[in-house]
């Protein structure tokens, strides 16, 4: 497979760091990674979670390390002193993942990363990526780091503050292949009005749907749905190549898209902007999503 930097978005690539941990091969979405190094000192939390290791100093930052071998095998290590880092940064956060060994990174479609087929919502497991006749797993960081710390991502208690007002002109498709965030979003928009909602768990199925439309209905599609809400990492489609067909179709062409995803990040904000989304949030973001609706259904 190739390898190198990814540098466009909307390729329907992604680049995946493949590491090991416990003998077992894992993967990272690369954009997550900040840096990459051997730990060499770390501080111990009184009555910490026993898979949170401790924290240490990384350029003058607090940095909490998570043991990826308890995480995955409830088979803590004795000392992390040495271990390798992946520091990564999602959901507004930058969390230290300590690992065994790194090998390489790969570049691949999204297309040829499979969903496991009996996915359960305590899945650690985003989706399955063949590596050379390997099977290697794609792991959801970010739902390790909730499971540590629920208030660390979306959930509906965010949106308690959100007033119901009419907004059953709004036809909303989610796209998002975690069920749980598909839910959150739906009890979100539904608290506050709108009623026609359409959800979808990668951007192939959503993209065939709209392309239905746009056949059916030329440009009245919109009586259908005025405006998306997507995901970034999802198997079979990705949010960024989701929104440039969107964005590069002469019928879809100025269907809003909204990115909602963990890896918003002020450095990593110009790959939605190269692809034509109109807005970008991060996940915990809950609240503001729907300010970003409202203003994009009112021009």
């Amino acid at each position: 497979m190739e390898t190198g930097i990814l540098l466009q978005s909307g390729t329907g690539e992604v680049e995946v760091l493949h590491f090991k941990v416990g003998g077992q091969s894992y993967a990272i979405n690369v954009i997550k990674v900040k840096e990459l190094w051997k730990l060499k000192n770390l501080s111990k939390i009184p009555n910490a979670p026993s898979s949170v290791a401790g924290v240490t100093l990384n350029r003058g930052e607090m940095i909490p390390i998570v043991d990826l071998r308890y995480v995955l095998d409830r088979n803590p290590r004795t000392d992390a002193i040495g271990s390798m880092i992946l520091l990564c940064e999602f959901n507004k956060l930058k969390v230290g993942f300590a690992i065994d060994t790194v090998s390489r990174i790969y570049k691949i479609g999204w297309n040829k990363i499979t969903k496991p087929d009996s996915v359960s919502e305590n899945s650690l497991v985003i989706g399955n990526i063949d590596l050379d006749g390997n099977i290697v797993m794609l792991l959801d960081f970010e739902k390790i780091v909730m499971d540590i710390n629920p208030k660390s991502g979306i959930h509906e208690s965010m949106a308690a503050e959100i007033v119901q007002k009419d907004r059953s002109h709004y036809k909303i498709m989610v796209v998002d292949d975690s069920t749980t965030v598909r839910n959150v979003i739906l009890s979100t928009l539904t608290k506050a009005g709108v009623k026609n909602i359409k959800l979808f768990e990668n951007g192939q199925s959503a993209f065939e749907f709209l392309e239905e439309m746009a056949e059916l209905k030329g440009s009245n599609f919109t009586s259908e749905v005025n405006l998306v809400i997507t995901d970034i990492e999802m198997p079979v489609l990705d949010g960024h190549a989701l929104t440039k067909r969107i964005k590069e179709h002469k019928i879809l062409k100025n269907l809003p898209v909204v990115i909602f995803s963990s890896l918003i990040t002020d450095t990593l904000r110009h790959k939605g902007e190269s692809v034509g989304a109109d807005a970008q949030l991060s996940k915990p973001e809950i609240v503001n999503l729907l300010g970003e609706v409202d203003a994009l259904l009112k021009k």
